[in-house]
């Protein structure tokens, strides 16, 4: 008996539960709420989703908003005792002035060119990861790849600018090997830009391609060399067509990601390089009533990306859809 009581605890004698939960549970005002609440399985989707969609209204459309809501403004923040009045202005700027084409275009441009840089490089080791390790190695290979990742933008782009520097890594070994006599002034182009930006964004590169490859059933290549197709047929006609799901979104990640580079391609990009998230961010520096424009100029380049993603995803769907006939 004694023993008994021992394993109760504290639970009362009256076999009421006194703790917050039980005392919670026993109010009769939350078990009518609770019932109503979870009595169909749709009332219970909408309860789980309540706090998702709530912090995506929040988080990140309402922050949108309020950008489309300044670019339409004449002048932000509102002087006390000023009307204020909506405008286009802010936006026929942009159109108006060749200037600001330039670093547009060369943002678009860039993003295209590091996303087809970065699946090149990162889809062998999605493969090699799928394909050849074993199960119980992968997931120690996929944390030693995550672990960088959780070091912030700009610790990350300053061990980029030690490495490419005039006495980084890169020219010391090539000094050292004798193939160069001098350092190769690697920093502040359009290659150090490069490097950073995919070194950046391989890791939204490498997960839906390593997913995508990992679910590709054995028995399909088995197929196809039974068939007497060589490593590259297979590949292309076989590995390639079925992981463009992956490949599409990878890409889509890393594009969009791209495009909104502020801070590493100040820090390994020149004059040349400048991209078009300077020329924003140029905007809400000066002193004045420059915010709306910068806030144009976003949602321009927002929308320019958006545009391009969209394009992309139809041709990839397209593609999808001629390869499953």
């Amino acid at each position: 008996m004694r023993n008994e009581a021992a394993a109760q605890g504290s639970i009362p004698q009256n076999g009421a539960d006194r703790t917050f939960w039980g005392r919670l549970s026993g109010w009769t005002a939350y078990r009518t709420v609770m019932g109503i609440a979870t009595a169909s399985p749709r009332r219970q989707f909408l309860i789980l989703a309540a706090f998702p969609i709530l912090w995506v209204l929040t988080q990140h459309l309402g922050p949108m908003v309020q950008m489309l809501r300044v670019s339409l403004m004449d002048a932000y923040p509102v002087a006390p005792g000023v009307e204020q009045s909506f405008t286009l202005d802010n936006y026929a700027r942009f159109f108006g002035d060749q200037i600001f084409w330039q670093p547009f275009f060369r943002t678009l441009s860039f993003a295209a060119v590091f996303t087809f840089c970065t699946l090149i490089l990162t889809y062998p080791v999605a493969y090699f990861l799928a394909r050849h390790v074993s199960r119980k190695n992968r997931m120690l290979l996929l944390l030693l790849l995550l672990i960088p990742f959780w070091v912030g933008e700009i610790v990350r782009t300053y061990a980029i600018m030690i490495l490419l520097g005039n006495t980084g890594a890169v020219n010391l070994v090539l000094q050292w090997f004798g193939l160069i006599d001098r350092p190769i002034p690697f920093m502040y182009t359009s290659f150090s830009m490069g490097v950073g930006i995919v070194y950046l964004t391989a890791l939204y590169m490498l997960l839906p391609l390593y997913s995508a490859l990992e679910k590709l059933p054995d028995s399909y290549n088995e197929a196809a060399a039974d068939l007497g197709a060589g490593a590259w047929t297979r590949f292309r006609r076989v590995t390639l067509p079925l992981t463009l799901e992956g490949i599409s979104s990878g890409c889509t990640l890393v594009f969009l990601i791209s495009t909104g580079f502020y801070a590493t391609p100040v820090l390994l990009g020149g004059p040349s390089t400048t991209v078009f998230a300077q020329t924003i961010a140029g905007f809400f520096h000066v002193a004045g009533d420059e915010w709306p424009t910068g806030a144009a100029f976003a949602t321009i380049m927002f929308a320019g990306a958006i545009v391009l993603t969209a394009v992309f995803q139809k041709l990839m769907y397209a593609l999808r859809k001629g390869d499953t006939k």
